[in-house]
């Protein structure tokens, strides 16, 4: 099978996966309204392209947090890896480094954040954080990633609690036995968690990224207590369900920064038209999650790269088509909700 786009490739992940590991990596909270309000919320951004510009060269790199990237597209963490494809983290980690950008490191990885790091040792890597009642396992993962080299700290800020993903409720889903997971984020993590342990992770002298920022005064509390970066996320729809579309919540967190922390976004990015949409409404780049562990159960390290390739083209074809020479020429007048 040729796969054209991001969507052939979940469609042969169905066929690869267990229903365990599918309904995991699948499904969304409740009635999962927000999981498919992602998708059709991009949907409503119409693009806005101008003509006769030079495109003969276009450029998609940028940086995030002083990092260069070759595009603007960062791997989000996703727990279990090996649940889709026995290599894991390791071939999501190689298949990064390959295309130039960001791999973020779950909490919940089966790698621990040294053996991630081993793989792809010059790559820029960011360590996810969730953190635990048992606050000696957090600071043990915190520690062996600021030594292994990652460079920013990622707290996802929306998982007071598990959200309730029927789904996977109904297939009994588990961690099989012959899986290691560095940190069990379905056992006891900490809903005590606050903007005072903002603070206690900048201490640790990496940059701080909070991932699940949906309204304006969360933003600005965020800069207040030093995120030097905010992803703009509902979590896959994986969490609290009838949140709005990342993509809604963009520009309202963009103007409540105002430029003193970098915006990223995730939740529903499946194509390069999806990555322009949220630049030019003022990210600085998006996320992918469940587009990487599809890729992952169907090809190993080669789909993940091909996922990446995908992008890549697809934005570069994005750009040219909408008159902009580089990802920074994007701006809010390329775009326009349908009404």
């Amino acid at each position: 099978m040729e796969f054209l786009n991001l969507h052939d490739y979940e469609a042969a992940a169905r066929d690869r996966l267990d229903l365990n590991a599918w309904e995991y990596f699948r499904g969304g909270a409740g009635d999962e309204i927000t999981m498919r309000e992602n998708r059709a919320a991009f949907e409503r951004l119409t693009l806005r392209p101008r003509v006769l510009v030079d495109v003969g060269s276009v450029d998609t790199r940028t940086t995030v947090l002083e990092t260069e990237i070759e595009l603007p597209v960062l791997i989000a963490p996703v727990a279990l890896q090996k649940l889709a494809h026995p290599d894991g983290e390791a071939a999501t980690a190689r298949a990064a480094a390959a295309a130039g950008t960001i791999m973020c490191l779950s909490t919940s990885a089966t790698m621990r954040p040294a053996a991630v790091a081993e793989v792809a040792p010059d790559a820029p890597r960011w360590f996810q954080v969730y953190v635990f009642n048992d606050r000696g396992v957090t600071q043990e993962l915190i520690d062996e990633a600021c030594a292994s080299g990652y460079s920013a700290l990622m707290l996802t800020v929306d998982t007071a609690i598990l959200g309730r993903r029927e789904g996977a409720v109904r297939v009994g889903f588990h961690i099989p036995d012959e899986l290691e997971v560095a940190g069990d984020i379905f056992g006891d993590t900490d809903s005590s968690v606050s903007w005072r342990d903002v603070e206690w992770l900048a201490g640790h002298g990496l940059p701080v990224v909070l991932k699940g920022i949906l309204t304006a005064e969360d933003a600005r509390l965020a800069v207040e207590h030093g995120a030097a970066a905010v992803v703009v996320s509902n979590h896959g729809g994986r969490q609290l369900d009838g949140v709005p579309a990342s993509i809604e919540a963009l520009e309202e967190v963009v103007d409540a920064v105002d430029g003193r922390a970098e915006v990223l976004l995730d939740s529903g990015v499946r194509r390069g038209t999806d990555v322009l949409r949220a630049l030019a409404l003022g990210a600085r780049a998006v996320l992918i999650g469940r587009p990487v562990v599809f890729a992952l159960a169907v090809d190993g390290e080669a789909g993940v790269r091909h996922v990446l390739e995908l992008l890549h083209a697809e934005l570069e074809l994005g750009l040219r088509l909408l008159g902009c020479t580089s990802v920074t020429d994007v701006a809010r007048e390329h775009v326009a909700w349908r009404r």
